[in-house]
């Protein structure tokens, strides 16, 4: 068994770390950005993937990451974990049928309500305490769920006919175009950055680069928030104007 992940904030790969924790300790986890993940996926037939969803929708980092290595998933039992703020209605569904498509089978999927990580948006904001409570609610669930699939009883969250029309309806509809292609709307504000380069360093599509002491936004953002999130001067922004409240999954685990 391999664990695989792609996380902003850190949600989806905390949540992963625990689940594999409980179900099969000495399995190997990797995010997709891993210049190894791929030699190591042909050694294992199946599969914990972990993911934050995007309005009800696959980041197009995972999605291509999916596409281009089509041929790992032929045969791979895959479980898949998938991380939100709110609501998804087919969260690890989505994946699940990307997946599914190029011959993978979907043992089960597990929905995670988790801390918000849309800095700049006021939306879903929630008090440290109910963040805290958040992660914790969603340990307790994860142990479950692995207890559960011990003795062949695999939860099917987000699969199925209903919940893909929930998805569909209340997200996808009218959002689905944003996770379609990479992002151009990163902005950085160049008064403020202090040239730290921690941005360049975090993000997944080598997409923020160095230019003279200064950084720069491209066009491959595939909205994950971790350079906003992290950004030490609060000198970046995606789809508000202004950081309200920069979150990591370090500041909930206790």
């Amino acid at each position: 068994m391999i664990g695989i992940y792609f996380s902003g904030t850190g949600n989806s790969r905390y949540a992963l770390e625990v689940f594999l924790r409980e179900y099969k300790a000495d399995s190997p986890i990797y995010a997709i950005e891993d210049k190894n993940l791929v030699e190591e996926l042909s050694k294992h037939d199946e599969i914990v993937f972990s993911y934050p969803v995007q309005y009800s929708d696959v980041p197009k980092i995972l999605r291509d990451f999916i596409h281009n290595n089509s041929k790992l998933w032929q045969g791979r039992k895959v479980f898949v974990i998938a991380t939100m703020a709110m609501f998804s209605g087919d969260g690890a569904g989505v994946l699940g049928r990307l997946l599914k498509k190029y011959g993978a089978t979907i043992t089960g999927g597990l929905h995670l309500i988790m801390p918000d990580s849309i800095a700049d948006e006021k939306v879903l904001k929630r008090s440290y305490e109910k963040n805290s409570q958040l992660v914790a609610k969603a340990k307790n669930k994860i142990v479950k769920a692995v207890s559960d699939i011990k003795v062949g009883r695999y939860p099917k969250e987000g699969l199925g006919v209903f919940p893909r029309m929930a998805g569909f309806i209340t997200q996808r509809l009218w959002f689905g175009h944003r996770t379609k292609e990479y992002s151009n709307k990163l902005k950085i504000d160049t008064d403020k950055c202090i040239g730290c380069s921690k941005c360049v360093k975090l993000c997944p599509t080598d997409n923020i680069s160095m230019e003279g002491k200064k950084t720069k936004a491209g066009d491959r953002c595939t909205v994950c928030y971790r350079c906003v999130n992290a950004c030490p001067v609060q000198a970046i922004t995606l789809l508000g104007k202004k950081v309200v409240e920069q979150t990591s999954i370090e500041k909930y685990v206790k």
